[in-house]
């Protein structure tokens, strides 16, 4: 089956909707990340609510890429569902945009490097992994995790796998065989 990276009406509302979706999620995670950073600080663990919640916070991405299977959507909806969040006003502003590039980014590698061929549990994963790697490799850089200890780091990296792997990986999966049911992607030949 040959795929076209035209984009029909029906899959702009859709992208547009899972954009303001996940932009309302992202921001009512921002609260709940303040509160599991206060709670975790006394154990020496505040670092963690960042990898704790950030498969919440990358789950548009990949679950666009895999439901719309097109070049770029991957990057579209995790970087629509951040500008939606910085309009709602969360606490980060408009870095958020910057995270939401990031983001999406590492999320459009998964189909990338399999040349937007394979659009299955391998690619989403492949996804999941790279957004991890990339994700945790930008929270060095910028936020300073740098300066932690390398076991510190090791637990706070296999905590955002596992994280970014139960959101953006199985559930949106289980997502995408909710929408497969609905027969709302199906394009009708003429």
């Amino acid at each position: 089956m040959k795929t076209s990276n035209a984009w029909h009406l029906r899959e702009i509302i859709l992208l547009t909707l899972i954009a303001i979706f996940f932009g309302v999620i992202y921001w009512v995670v921002g609260p709940i990340y303040n509160v599991l950073t206060v709670a975790l600080t006394p154990f020496g663990l505040g670092p963690a609510a960042n990898d704790i919640i950030m498969g919440i916070w990358v789950m548009a991405g990949p679950l666009s890429g895999y439901l719309f299977k097109k070049v770029g959507a991957a990057f579209l909806g995790e970087f629509l569902g951040a500008v939606v969040e910085m309009f709602l006003g969360n606490q980060w502003g408009a870095s958020t945009m910057i995270s939401g590039v990031i983001q999406g980014v590492a999320s459009e590698l998964g189909f990338t490097f399999t040349g937007y061929k394979r659009y299955d549990w391998f690619s989403l994963n492949l996804s999941v992994l790279l957004t991890t790697i990339i994700t945790f490799g930008w929270d060095m850089a910028q936020n300073g995790y740098i300066k932690y200890h390398v076991s510190l780091l090791i637990i706070l990296f296999i905590i955002r796998l596992i994280s970014t792997w139960l959101f953006a990986g199985l559930l949106s999966k289980a997502i995408i065989n909710l929408l497969d049911r609905t027969h709302l992607m199906r394009t009708e030949t003429r």
